[in-house]
C-alpha cells in the first residue's frame, strides 16, 4: 500500500502530508487514521508507548471517546528526506464540559511507501473556557479558509 506524497519530501509535499494528516485526524475515525501508519509503526504519545496498527486504532478509539468535540490544526515545522516535524493545537472538552486546548509537537518518520513508521508526540493540556475557544467549524476537516496556527497566534 502506498500513501502519497512519498519521500523524499519537498516544502510542498511536506505541507501536503501535514494537511492530509490533520484532515484524517479530524474525521475521528480510528480505522481510517490507522491506515496511514505501517503495520508495525511505533509511537510515543505523551507517556504511552504503542506499536502496530491495532494498538494505534485502540488508542485512538479511547482518545476520541474521552476528547469530545475534538478539532485539530497541524502546522509544518521542519522536514528532511523522510522525516517531518509538526506543531499542533487541538480543542476538546471532557464529559463534564470542561474545555481544553492541547498543544504539542510531533516528529514523524516515513517508509518509502509514505506510511508513518515512527511518531513521537509531546503534548500539554491547558484548560480554557468555552469563550476562549478558537475552533468553531463543524465536525470534520478544517475549512480551507479557517486560520492556521500561526494566524491564530498559537
Amino acid at each position: 500500500m502506498s500513501r502519497p506524497p512519498l519521500p523524499p519530501f519537498t516544502p510542498e509535499t511536506a505541507a501536503q502530508k501535514v494537511r492530509m494528516a490533520e484532515d484524517g485526524w479530524n474525521t475521528r475515525d480510528p480505522a481510517r487514521v490507522a491506515l496511514a501508519y505501517t503495520s508495525d509503526s511505533r509511537w510515543r504519545n505523551r507517556s504511552e508507548f504503542l506499536q502496530g496498527r491495532e494498538a494505534i486504532e485502540a488508542f485512538l478509539r479511547r482518545k476520541w471517546a474521552r476528547e469530545v468535540d475534538y478539532r485539530l490544526i497541524k502546522e509544518l515545522w521542519a522536514f528532511g528526506e523522510n522525516r517531518i516535524a509538526v506543531r499542533f493545537a487541538y480543542e476538546w472538552h471532557d464529559d463534564s464540559g470542561q474545555w481544553f486546548r492541547s498543544y504539542g509537537n510531533e516528529n514523524w518518520e516515513f517508509d518509502e511507501q509514505g506510511l508513518m513508521r515512527l511518531r513521537i508526540a509531546s503534548i500539554n493540556d491547558a484548560p480554557i473556557t468555552a469563550a476562549e475557544r478558537r475552533y468553531h467549524w463543524a465536525a470534520g476537516p478544517r475549512p480551507a479558509d479557517h486560520p492556521a496556527l500561526s494566524d491564530l497566534g498559537f
